[in-house]
């Protein structure tokens, strides 16, 4: 293995030209210098540096130039190592469950403001539903998570209420009569609030329904609203430009969205992340 040592002297030589000099740079005396050479050149098998006959003027042969590129990186590559671990910057983990069926891409950008303002923090994000974050925060494998819920269903850290409305694709055409056909519903999957909003609203309502589409994610419930596959409830910031809301179908009561967290005490980034959605989902 290259001893780094005798790398930095090399360079030091081959910048120098000269023993006597390259002894000046590395705090050593020139038979010092001298000897490390010969070390290094006994070491890698080549002939390294040409001496004239003074032994005042030296230069580097052709492996001598390309050992001291590579000596070059080498150091240069220890130092950034160096430097790395004495940093007293620490990455401090902030674990965070965000619900599937949130904007992805608004969750995306406020995430990423957090992590822009706070450079000493590893942020890692679990992506979910609301009952499956739940019961990740009660294992302890995230401190923090944003869920959909019924009102007031419990402690959080903060609460925002959710309006909800029916949405259907242009083209779609809702049956009048509740003995008509059944009413195809895009829905996300079992355990959703959403999901309970419009199934029990419809039953409450006696009108007829069937699941035409299912999925996890917010996009794909919006994407099969857009192609009329099916009608869906969705929170008005959700709504996309394309959707129309629907009118004479049952009347949906407000969810809510909250902050909550495992129960235990919040460190001070952790509490930082807090404070900063408290604004940024309010906005």
């Amino acid at each position: 293995m290259l001893d780094l040592e005798l790398l930095n002297t090399l360079i030091c030589v081959v910048d120098e030209g000269s023993f006597t000099r390259a002894g000046e740079r590395v705090h050593r005396t020139q038979s010092t210098v001298s000897q490390q050479v010969r070390k290094l050149e006994t070491l890698v098998g080549r002939t390294l540096l040409l001496r004239d006959r003074t032994g005042n003027q030296v230069s580097a042969t052709e492996h001598g130039e390309l050992l001291a590129q590579y000596a070059r990186r080498l150091l240069a590559l220890a130092q950034e190592a160096q430097d790395a671990l004495s940093s007293e910057v620490e990455l401090t983990p902030v674990r965070i469950g965000v619900p599937e069926d949130f904007d992805a891409r608004r969750m995306s950008a406020m995430l990423s403001g957090f992590v822009k303002a706070k450079p000493g923090v590893r942020l890692e994000t679990v992506a979910g539903m609301s009952t499956d974050l739940q019961h990740k925060l009660a294992a302890g494998e995230i401190e923090i998570a944003l869920i959909k819920r019924e009102p007031g269903s419990g402690e959080c850290l903060a609460a925002w209420p959710e309006s909800l409305v029916w949405v259907r694709g242009g083209d779609v055409e809702l049956p009048d009569k509740p003995g008509d056909e059944p009413i195809p519903l895009a829905l996300f999957p079992q355990g959703c609030v959403y999901r309970q909003r419009a199934i029990r609203s419809l039953d409450k309502a006696q009108r007829r329904w069937r699941i035409a589409f299912g999925s996890h994610s917010l996009t794909g419930i919006q994407a099969a609203v857009s192609s009329g596959l099916g009608i869906s409830v969705l929170p008005t910031t959700a709504v996309l430009p394309e959707h129309h809301v629907c009118t004479g179908l049952p009347e949906l009561p407000p969810t809510e969205l909250a902050l909550v967290s495992s129960g235990g005490a919040l460190n001070a980034l952790q509490q930082a992340l807090v404070e900063f959605l408290r604004v940024e989902v309010k906005a």
